[in-house]
């Protein structure tokens, strides 16, 4: 297989070594000479022992499939698809993985548990990249995985639950739609003056402000929306605190850290918001893919981007197909993610995509990275959502019941990276969800809805079982049965979700979750709803809040 080429790889410090060894034929790990251990990607010290002394190791160029996916989607125009990305094992140590792709086989002939060798594809004079082929004549077996203790949640005092000095108290939304053509400063101010009036305050009251992810530089347009000083000038606000940031628990990261904020005393009511005009930015065309237009990706997207893994389906994709080989998950389990979303969304106004939908046409929908079809990815929108974190005391003033923040999921205990994380068939959520409940008096079976990430229908069932609403492995007959539609047991996502709703990055979980706990929500309320689980992120990013009103 011969592909036109995604940007090529940087050849930065630390990685530089590895590139121009595959130009020459020879696939070097950087190796720890104190213990043994590879890392990769390479790192100045040794994540085991701490050493300090590494080198680079040539290593038998043989190693195992862990997973792949077959993408169908057009990254950049000229690709030819499919192709197959596949994570490889090394054999020389057990979770030694490299992002690559897989030739000499056709996608349907691919599996995991396939032994495969490297072959290099020049694609500069300094650079080739590290392809593979099946092996026929592998005689080893893949290595044996190393356990590896995971740290346990703490399990603070009832003093130690700060969160709890914090309520949210407004929440508000700016139009939503697909190409609006409006700026993402208009539709934050929109919002953020609904969220303000929303909790019977004015643009006096706010001292504090936060948002995710702020500015970006080279992030992916309408991606960003507005960083704290614009909308500080924009609204005149005085502030006590502030903070914005990409790197943190995901979306939800803002509003924990004004929740800590109010708790410390440095403000009493924070606006927080997010906003995208992802819908306008991309136009009348499809998605491009990460890095398109790029002479040269640096960082992980080095390890990524050069094999045509452009975007964030594709590295999900990897633990979708992993999930489906352990634990018997169908395309079917996916499907009901896609299905319960569009038939809450047909009760909300406010969501893109309100028209019925069977299984039927969502399994004829067209493939983008297997086991993803089109219903399976959220759909870009324009819109920006606001809410207030507020001091716990103001609570009797509020003209709407305050939503209270009963525990907060913010830890991540394996590695941070998305083709490296050790166990594919959970991600960052599982200890995000670990260190809620360390934190909560209730329990999985006291929520009443759960507004769970959807960005890929996937997320959403690595969702469930990490937050103990079934067993590992079991999220897929979990949502069987209509258990998690409007009249079940656990509603869920009773917006739409991103799938329907539109990709509001995270927040359009957190204004469902405070809407329902106020009784807010119409035709599509949950009865005597009193608990509510918000989640967002996933591969390596995951925050949760449990709110209860």
């Amino acid at each position: 297989m011969s592909l036109p080429r995604p940007p090529l790889p940087a050849l930065e410090p630390e990685s530089e070594r590895f590139w121009r060894a595959c130009r020459e034929g020879r696939l070097e790990i950087s190796r720890c000479r104190a213990c043994g251990w590879y890392v990769h990607p390479p790192r100045p010290v040794c994540p085991r022992c701490h050493g300090r002394d590494l080198g680079w190791e040539r290593t038998s160029g043989t190693g195992t499939v862990v997973s792949y996916t077959v993408n169908h989607q057009r990254w950049m125009p000229t690709m030819e698809v499919p192709y197959v990305i596949a994570l490889v094992e090394l054999t020389e140590q057990a979770g030694l993985r490299l992002t690559t792709n897989l030739v000499g086989c056709a996608p349907d002939d691919v599996r995991i548990g396939m032994p495969v060798r490297v072959r290099f594809e020049p694609v500069s004079d300094e650079i080739a990249l590290p392809l593979f082929e099946p092996d026929p004549t592998a005689a080893t077996s893949p290595p044996p995985p190393i356990p590896r203790p995971v740290a346990p949640a703490i399990r603070p005092s009832d003093a130690e639950r700060l969160e709890r000095r914090a309520i949210i108290s407004g929440v508000g939304q700016s139009q939503i739609g697909r190409r609006l053509l409006r700026t993402d400063l208009d539709l934050t101010c929109e919002a953020a003056l609904r969220a303000i009036a929303d909790a019977g305050l004015t643009p006096a009251d706010i001292d504090g402000l936060a948002c995710y992810p702020g500015p970006m530089g080279a992030g992916a347009p309408g991606f960003a929306g507005p960083g704290t000083p614009e909308v500080q000038d924009a609204l005149g606000l005085q502030l006590g605190w502030h903070g914005s940031g990409g790197e943190g628990p995901a979306q939800v990261a803002p509003v924990m850290l004004s929740a800590l904020a109010v708790a410390a005393g440095l403000c009493r009511h924070v606006l927080v918001y997010r906003t995208v005009t992802e819908a306008t930015a991309q136009g009348a065309g499809g998605r491009v893919g990460i890095g398109a237009g790029s002479r040269a990706v640096s960082g992980f997207a080095q390890w990524v981007i050069p094999f045509g893994a452009m975007s964030a389906a594709n590295w999900l994709a990897l633990h979708a197909v992993r999930h489906m080989h352990e634990f018997g998950t169908k395309r079917e389990h996916l499907g009901e993610i896609a299905l319960a979303g569009r038939a809450h969304a047909a009760l909300n106004p406010a969501a893109i995509y309100r028209e019925p939908l069977t299984m039927e046409e969502y399994l004829a929908a067209r493939i983008i990275t297997w086991p993803f079809g089109l219903y399976d990815c959220d759909v870009p929108v324009d819109g920006s959502t606001a809410v207030i974190v507020s001091a716990a005391d103001v609570s009797r003033d509020l003209p709407r019941p305050p939503v209270r923040i009963h525990a907060i999921g913010s830890a991540i205990r394996s590695r941070p990276v998305w083709d490296q994380w050790e166990d594919l068939t959970t991600m960052a959520a599982r200890d995000a969800a670990e260190q809620l409940w360390a934190r909560a008096d209730l329990r999985p079976g006291d929520v009443d809805t759960i507004q769970l990430y959807d960005g890929f229908s996937w997320l959403t069932l690595a969702w469930i079982e990490a937050l103990g609403f079934c067993k590992r492995g079991e999220a897929g007959p979990f949502v069987e049965g209509g258990r998690v539609r409007l009249g079940g047991e656990l509603p869920l996502n009773t917006w739409g979700g991103q799938l329907s709703g539109g990709r509001l990055h995270g927040f359009g979980f957190l204004a469902e979750a405070i809407r329902q706990l106020r009784g807010e929500c119409g035709p599509r309320q949950v009865p005597d709803c009193e608990v509510a689980v918000v989640a967002a992120g996933g591969g390596p990013i995951a925050g949760c809040l449990l709110l209860t009103r």
